[in-house]
């Protein structure tokens, strides 16, 4: 008892965990905000989705707002989360792993998405290679942790 009693809290390794959370929705606007706010503000909506225009096709404007809204929804869900993290919620992990999995699978989706509107492009440019490597390396460590972990079995019980 006294050794479980030592293993609750969100202590020790959910130290980083907490931390990635309450950063995980910032670090997705300052990434995603910008990119978003230059493609309305400078005419490149209207370029990739008026036909007639020499960079239109007509998958665009869906996978541009797929993407917005894809990004709204995770920035909505890591904010969930760090609610079910903080109040030690029993369901915090299996949240917890499904939207670590479900971005990685976000990020591979729209890679393919874009490969079909430009084919002659690489399929991972540098920022989504190195979004995707970073996803999995995270994934690949704390998706096993909440698994296996003796702490979050004690501690995510409410």
């Amino acid at each position: 008892m006294t050794e479980e009693k030592n293993l609750e809290g969100l202590g020790g390794w959910l130290i980083l965990v907490g931390l990635g959370i309450v950063l995980s929705p910032l670090r997705i606007v300052v990434q995603v905000l910008p990119t978003y706010l230059e493609i309305f503000s400078s005419g490149t909506w209207e370029a990739l989705t008026m036909p007639g225009s020499g960079a239109y096709h007509p998958l665009w404007s869906p996978i541009l707002l797929v993407e917005i809204f894809t990004n709204v929804l995770l920035v909505l869900a890591w904010v969930y989360v760090a609610f079910l993290f903080f109040t030690r919620r029993a369901v915090f992990p299996k949240w917890y792993i499904g939207l670590m999995l479900g971005t990685l699978a976000f990020i591979v989706l729209d890679a393919l998405a874009v490969a079909v509107v430009l084919p002659d492009a690489p399929l991972l440019d540098q920022k989504t290679l190195t979004e995707l490597v970073r996803s999995v390396l995270v994934a690949s460590v704390w998706v096993p942790y909440m698994l296996v972990s003796e702490r979050v079995k004690a501690t995510f019980t409410a």
